[in-house]
């Protein structure tokens, strides 16, 4: 949402010039990210300073960005209302000879990381701007994504790099602090009234999440995938907006890609969308290839989209054909994800606690990895990871990402459901199956994933760079975190041919981390 550098016990007075926020005597600065979906005020008492840029809510007109002087009493006034914004929003406050303060909404629609020197707060959605204060490797942190056992938390691989997690607050007045918000309270499954109309609940909430923001069709596509999350989201809005919204994804590979390919084109010929389809073929456009950013060195995120070359070319193609907003399925999975008690089953990372080329020190490190992480999040901590792998690519393209899934209300839905509508995603199949779709879409067992695309990358494009790290070495080796020895092994099982997908799909993981530390270290 933003880029800034905040100096505490300085000058705090503010004043905007149509592009940035700056102070007096130009030690801070804060950027706003400059898109229609986004909009900024300022409030000042005459010494007290408020900053909040804030993702518009429709049917209000755009916010004057000027700052506005109010009394201290009205200033209090505004301070407390600020959290009560129905969509995501980041507020920094600054006052004479108190440290500077900066804290997030609850929806996490886009990351903030902060760094800061002996004088400075740096803060960003992208990563890459804050690279130079990368000191070197976490790691728990690390060791955490090796596994695949991902934490929400402040920490992040650099030392030196923080998130500012949902809710969350960051002081800074020369030494930082991360204040985690109390956890937030979530319901459980309730008893369905004899006339409920679970079907019509669903419309309505999928209707509040998208009404909520001012979306312009013309300028906004749907990332339809072909699966029932992002496929209901937009069927529902091709329904309301017959003809106006274009449609865009990556095409997977394996055994799923011609049931992909049949299930998209039978949704496209059942509802009205706007005729616009942009495809990107995943296989085609292998990650980790010549063309990757990873590859060539640049400054990307360990958290970004680990399939990042097809992603981005797809982002690309978006905008170049003017669009400015991309609705997603993200978040579908926790909607309506079954309890432990529900349905008993591995935590995520379990499965990959043997993979031998995973380091002395990190295998220590796990035994704290679960120290430190955020409490219970509005939005469900899963979902919030993956909102942060897409945000920075579409970002750069000048898109902004809505994921209705990730709305409040659609949880609350959720959660009160019972088993049977949230078992198999049956809510989104007969979502879909009331719009008269076939049992080949609204009930399809085929898998949906980039296995098989993760399957290439590794035995053709990855190995040329795995025989690089392992000949000039990878920080991860200094550090204990992954054995070379036993990773050259599992390297030449994949140059046998012997891909299995549990031992080897982790690897991917491998490469992206050393070739995000290589450029941020």
């Amino acid at each position: 949402m933003l880029t800034m550098c905040l100096t505490p016990y300085a000058d705090t007075t503010w004043a905007w010039d149509g592009i940035r926020y700056t102070t007096g005597d130009g030690s801070s600065e804060l950027r706003p990210y400059p898109h229609p979906l986004l909009e900024h005020v300022a409030i000042t008492d005459g010494s007290r300073t408020l900053l909040v840029v804030r993702e518009r809510v429709a049917g209000r007109r755009v916010a004057d960005p000027n700052p506005q002087t109010v009394s201290p009493d009205a200033f209090d006034t505004a301070r407390s209302l600020v959290g009560a914004w129905p969509a995501d929003h980041v507020v920094t406050e600054t006052a004479p000879d108190e440290p500077v303060r900066v804290t997030t909404g609850p929806c996490g629609t886009a990351p903030l990381y902060v760094a800061h020197d002996r004088r400075s707060l740096f803060a960003s959605w992208d990563m890459a701007d804050l690279a130079d204060h990368a000191r070197g490797l976490n790691a728990r942190e690390v060791a955490r994504l090796l596994i695949y056992r991902p934490r929400y938390s402040t920490e992040t691989v650099f030392v030196g790099i923080h998130r500012v997690t949902e809710r969350c607050t960051a002081f800074f007045g020369g030494h930082l602090y991360l204040s985690y918000p109390e956890p937030a309270l979530h319901g459980g499954p309730r008893e369905l009234a004899p006339d409920a109309d679970v079907l019509a609940a669903f419309v309505r909430a999928m209707d509040d999440a998208l009404d909520l923001r001012p979306l312009d069709p013309a300028t906004t596509a749907f990332h339809m995938t072909g699966g029932f999350d992002s496929g209901t989201v937009a069927t529902r809005a091709a329904e309301r907006y017959p003809g106006r919204f274009s449609t865009g994804a990556l095409l997977i590979g394996g055994p799923g890609r011609v049931s992909q390919v049949r299930r998209r084109e039978e949704i496209l010929r059942a509802l009205p969308f706007a005729g616009t389809d942009h495809l990107v073929d995943a296989v085609e456009n292998l990650p980790l290839g010549p063309a990757c950013a990873r590859v060539r060195g640049e400054l990307i995120s360990p958290y970004e989209e680990p399939i990042h070359l097809p992603f981005t070319l797809l982002t690309a193609e978006l905008a170049a054909h003017g669009a400015r907003a991309v609705v997603t399925g993200l978040g579908g999975d926790e909607m309506v994800a079954l309890s432990q008690e529900e349905y008993p089953h591995k935590s995520m990372g379990e499965a990959g606690d043997a993979l031998p080329w995973v380091g002395e020190r990190a295998w220590q490190a796990l035994e704290f990895a679960d120290d430190a992480i955020a409490p219970p999040a509005v939005v469900n901590s899963m979902t919030l990871l993956s909102l942060e792998t897409t945000a920075p690519v579409l970002l750069r393209a000048g898109i902004w990402p809505v994921h209705p899934f990730a709305d409040p209300g659609m949880i609350q839905l959720g959660e009160w459901l019972p088993f049977h509508w949230r078992q198999l995603k049956q809510l989104q199949r007969r979502r879909l199956a009331s719009l008269g779709l076939s049992p080949d879409v609204t009930q399809s067992r085929e898998r949906e994933s980039f296995a098989e695309v993760v399957q290439l990358v590794l035995t053709s494009a990855a190995r040329p760079l795995f025989r690089e790290m392992l000949k000039e070495g990878s920080e991860l080796f200094d550090t204990r975190l992954v054995d070379p020895d036993r990773l050259r092994t599992a390297v030449r099982g994949l140059s046998a041919g012997g891909y299995q997908e549990e031992d080897h799909a982790p690897l991917l993981e491998v490469i992206n981390l050393h070739l995000a530390t290589r450029a941020f270290l």
